[in-house]
């Protein structure tokens, strides 16, 4: 929406935000100018929930709108206590108050009788937006018009003015200023640069040679519909850059992935493998008898069990399965493991996943191996976010999603990494990217961290930085004769 200016200025932004009692700021979601001058665009404009803020531009200079503190997306009627009409010229702006809650707002349908395109019509129908009598919104033929009256529901003294065409009709999204933070918590370039600078960052990423492992293998855990498999999705569509329909993605009650699924990451369609294999299980049920059990999570992450293996809950993995891995070496193990959890459910999450997460995570650390969180549709759980995904670092409430997601799993916030997958659009944007690349980066960047304690190189240092008591030692190690002096600097084939 940054690409369409609203045709409120500062100033009049500034008269509006008075009407509140608290800080508010204003987000555009629908211009009749821009997106269609009918009564049924604008209502499909509203979010789903939230307050909103209706205005109408009119020839005279002046704007004349109402607030509501319900979406009007579905439903006739509604009641609303906080509701309020307002007029605004080049001067001054006045504010009444619903004073009959019960008819603060009405949608419905006119019925005309008339002419269009030079046909004879009948009975047409067409959608109109009433705030008690004082301010009646309709359309017709592509252009929008606005009627007003002397009103007792919110107690208007306006003149009766009938069907005058609109300049402008805009519909804002009003949000507490107190739910975004002053500045992002985390810091990010939102720039298709960035995303093309992360995008090959990932595709020249090696793990240092002096490591046993080659690929960077990483296990998605996480409850049904939270989420694994669109991911997969999502980053192969951010490598392909175009969405990538694959069949491994669905919405079954009890969880769509049945088997181990390995997908090598490809650096482009076509393209050599980048070092990233992602692994896609059984969602985790409320118990072990209703979803990937935790011996069989843990089996997956040591490595015994093969590709293609169908989980049965009741039937855990054992050496009798066909291609079990009794001795799996490290290259076969999981390296890092990614909880996916959905930030729009987590307060609905049973106290039994909890209890599963935190013991998988007890038991995972014990193996040393790195964990981290996906926090996945953090569009949905905030506005602002929903419309610009630059505001995920910005929003109070994506930041308590978050916290409560690390306290479900019993990670630090830091552990957290927030993405929005690609579910409806039909073409990848960069902001989207931005986020799904971060977390790839970050799980490469956590197993080099682990794997690097677990093989540090061995430290080399010049014998001129030596003292005695250190040459001694590397005399008796190098079996030299305690009357032999040491080699200087410039002859060092003692060390090679």
């Amino acid at each position: 929406m940054a690409s369409i200016v609203s045709s409120l200025d500062s100033e009049k932004e500034l008269r509006l935000q008075r009407f509140f009692s608290s800080p508010v700021r204003f987000h555009l979601l629908y211009k009749s100018s821009h997106h269609g001058a009918t009564v049924s665009q604008l209502l499909s404009s509203f979010d789903t929930s939230g307050k909103f803020l209706l205005a109408v531009f009119l020839q005279s200079g002046s704007v004349r709108g109402a607030f509501m503190s319900k979406s009007l997306k579905y439903g006739s009627e509604f009641s609303d206590t906080e509701a309020f009409v307002f007029e605004m010229d080049e001067h001054s702006a006045e504010q009444f108050l619903v004073i009959n809650p019960a008819k603060a707002v009405e949608v419905s349908n006119i019925q005309n009788t008339g002419y269009r395109k030079g046909l004879h019509a009948t009975n047409l129908q067409t959608a109109s937006i009433s705030f008690g009598n004082c301010i009646t919104l309709h359309s017709d033929n592509s252009r929008m018009y606005v009627s007003f009256c002397t009103d007792v529901t919110y107690g208007t003294t306006w003149p009766q003015e009938s069907n005058i065409c609109c300049v402008d009709v805009e519909l804002h999204r009003v949000q507490d200023v107190v739910s975004f933070l002053p500045t992002p918590w985390r810091e990010v370039s939102w720039t298709d640069t960035t995303r093309e600078s992360l995008r090959q960052e990932f595709v020249s990423y090696k793990l240092p040679s002096k490591y046993p492992v080659s690929r960077v293998k990483v296990l998605l855990l996480g409850p049904v519909s939270s989420g694994k498999s669109c991911f997969i999705n999502s980053i192969r569509s951010t490598m392909y850059k175009r969405i990538v329909h694959l069949p491994n993605v669905g919405t079954a009650v009890n969880g769509f992935t049945k088997k181990l699924n390995i997908y090598n990451i490809l650096g482009e369609k076509g393209g050599s493998p980048t070092v990233l294999s992602l692994f896609d299980v059984m969602a985790i049920g409320d118990d072990d008898s209703t979803g990937l059990s935790f011996s069989d999570a843990l089996a997956v992450i040591k490595g015994h069990v093969p590709k293609g293996y169908k989980f049965q809950p009741d039937v855990p993995v054992t050496d009798a399965v066909s291609g079990y891995k009794a001795n799996p070496s490290l290259n076969e193990q999981v390296h890092c493991v990614l909880f996916v959890l959905d930030a729009f459910k987590l307060t609905s999450y049973p106290s039994s996943l909890k209890s599963t997460l935190r013991k998988l995570n007890t038991t995972i650390s014990d193996l040393g191996i790195p964990q981290l969180i996906l926090l996945t549709h953090v569009d949905q759980v905030c506005p602002a976010v929903q419309e610009d995904l630059k505001y995920v670092y910005s929003s109070r409430t994506v930041q308590d999603k978050m916290q409560k997601a690390a306290e479900l799993v019993g990670l630090p916030l830091s552990y957290v990494l927030p993405v929005k997958n690609y579910i409806a659009q039909l073409t990848v944007d960069y902001k989207t990217d931005i986020l799904l690349l971060s977390v790839v980066m970050s799980i490469l960047q956590s197993v080099d961290d682990t794997l690097e304690d677990q093989y540090p190189s061995t430290p080399t240092c010049s014998p001129v930085d030596l003292n005695q008591e250190e040459k001694n030692v590397v005399k008796a190690e190098l079996q030299i004769p305690p009357t032999q002096e040491m080699p200087s600097s410039s002859n060092q084939e003692y060390y090679n």
